[in-house]
């Protein structure tokens, strides 16, 4: 018995230790169908070689994913030569070793160059006698539409428009993946292409020749942490399988595949892998309903914390507000100020202190939910007749007393209509955390503008509409146990 006790206490430790021993990683990728496939396979070599991966998908645009990579938020991510010359490590001589002074390595390129482009409608093109960009400057009432990363970037369009000496006024920043309807409608003559887009084909577009060689080669590779290489060894070994491996016209398939086919892109890197590594990868698509049941649980958990987070900090600035009127307009001065700043702004702001994923969404809807909750506290409190505050403070209360007993039950109805404002911003606000790997009902949303597809779409934004309506239900269900009855609205 002793010896069977003691095989199972080694086995366990035995256990123990393999596990503590599996490196974890965290994969990356942009929000763009071929990030996220080039991901999938990171994911699913990492997986090979025995690490605990998690994959932080659709996170957003070149400077996210870069500066996620160098604080350590995510070890991984699939990157081109001519962003990082261009964009991320501009005027630096020699690429390699600025990478290694800030920690970085960089594979070979994986097989392909996904070069810029400008493309338009043939139809359009042949009725214009256009075929250079150069032609374009000769068109000036002509729309342009760019991806919003596109139209800041330094090799995106500040650079193209001084290089070619475009005059163009009606330019306008749109989602990479919208462009493509737009050009197919009408409502504009012009975008930005990636070469490698399966759009290209199924839109029957013309792709300009870049006559005056503006975009440089955007080889495919993948920037990974030194320590990652430290830590699993056998982790880099296997992904590094993937240099030279993708060649272009394979990769355009593959983003057929995910794009206009609808396969789950976890699936098509797998095909791949299987295919043209000899790997074994066993892939399932999440069910529809298992996916939606997760966001869900996600947005709650976003919004549930920071709404409670909002709630336990703003009732007591609210009655310091009512209670000092000084001191009020500061507070609400400064609420107000962070409630102005946009909400995408303000998730993006939380990123350098906060990293990504769950914490930075959390923070900013918990100040996003501040002022109605403050502005609601202070007002109701206020709002009671100085005949009742006079009448309390005969009667020999403490002010303590007279707050719990007498003032926050006059001002409950104007306090809960607050944290219902609060609760039903946050629903719809979280939705935008997918944007930085906080997923939630957002996250649908997200792949679905990425893969045009209206279902979805509809599969994050109805389930956030009824959520919205359910908070508020049970809102004005809590009023009628929480407010006094001689203080709630008759029916």
């Amino acid at each position: 018995m002793a010896v069977f006790l003691s095989a199972l206490i080694l086995l366990a430790g035995f256990v123990g230790f393999a596990k503590a021993a599996a490196p974890h990683v965290t994969v990356g990728s942009k929000a763009f169908t071929e990030s996220v496939i080039l991901g999938e396979m990171v994911v699913h070599l990492a997986d090979l070689a025995g690490a605990e991966t998690v994959y932080k998908r659709e996170l957003g645009g070149t400077r996210v994913l870069w500066n996620a990579l160098l604080r350590g938020d995510i070890d991984v991510y699939p990157e081109y030569t001519g962003t990082i010359i261009q964009e991320i490590l501009q005027g630096a001589g020699d690429i390699e070793a600025a990478l290694a002074e800030r920690g970085i390595e960089v594979s070979d390129p994986l097989g392909f160059n996904n070069t810029y482009a400008l493309g338009m409608r043939k139809d359009t093109a042949a009725r214009f006698g256009v075929e250079t960009i150069s032609d374009l400057r000769r068109l000036e009432d002509f729309r342009f539409g760019f991806s919003n990363e596109f139209m800041a970037r330094g090799d995106g369009w500040p650079s193209l428009r001084e290089h070619y000496r475009f005059t163009h006024e009606d330019v306008r920043g749109l989602n990479h993946d919208l462009a493509y309807r737009g050009l197919a409608s009408g409502t504009i003559d012009i975008t930005d292409l990636y070469s490698t887009d399966a759009e290209i084909h199924y839109y029957d577009l013309c792709v300009l020749r870049d006559d005056l060689d503006h975009f440089p080669a955007y080889n495919a590779v993948l920037l990974y942490r030194r320590d990652l290489a430290e830590r699993g060894p056998l982790v880099v070994e296997s992904i590094l399988k993937l240099e030279g491996l993708v060649g272009e016209r394979l990769m355009v398939e593959m983003n057929a595949k995910a794009k206009l086919d609808k396969i789950p892109e976890n699936l098509v890197a797998a095909e791949f892998l299987n295919k043209h590594i000899g790997t074994s990868v066993t892939a399932v698509a999440v069910s529809p309903v298992r996916n939606l049941l997760n966001r869900i649980q996600e947005h709650l958990v976003l919004v549930s914390i920071s709404l409670l987070a909002a709630i336990v900090i703003s009732l007591p600035m609210g009655i310091l507000a009512a209670k000092k009127p000084a001191a009020g307009q500061v507070i609400l001065a400064v609420v107000g100020i962070v409630q102005t700043i946009p909400a995408l702004a303000l998730l993006v702001l939380m990123i350098p202190l906060l990293g990504i994923g769950g914490p930075p969404a959390l923070a900013a809807l918990f100040l996003y939910s501040l002022l109605p909750i403050v502005r609601n506290t202070a007002t109701g409190l206020a709002d009671i007749s100085q005949q009742i505050r006079e009448s309390a403070e005969a009667l020999g209360l403490s002010p303590g007393t007279r707050l719990r007993r007498i003032e926050l039950p006059l001002a409950s109805r104007s306090i809960l209509a607050g944290i219902k404002t609060s609760a039903v911003i946050n629903v719809g606000f979280a939705t935008l955390g997918a944007l930085i790997g906080a997923g939630g009902l957002g996250q649908p949303i997200l792949t679905g503008i990425r893969l045009d597809d209206v279902g979805l779409i509809l599969q994050g934004a109805i389930p956030a509409a009824l959520l919205a309506l359910l908070v508020q239900g049970l809102f004005e269900f809590g009023e009628r146990i929480l407010v006094p009855k001689g203080l709630r609205l008759s029916s």
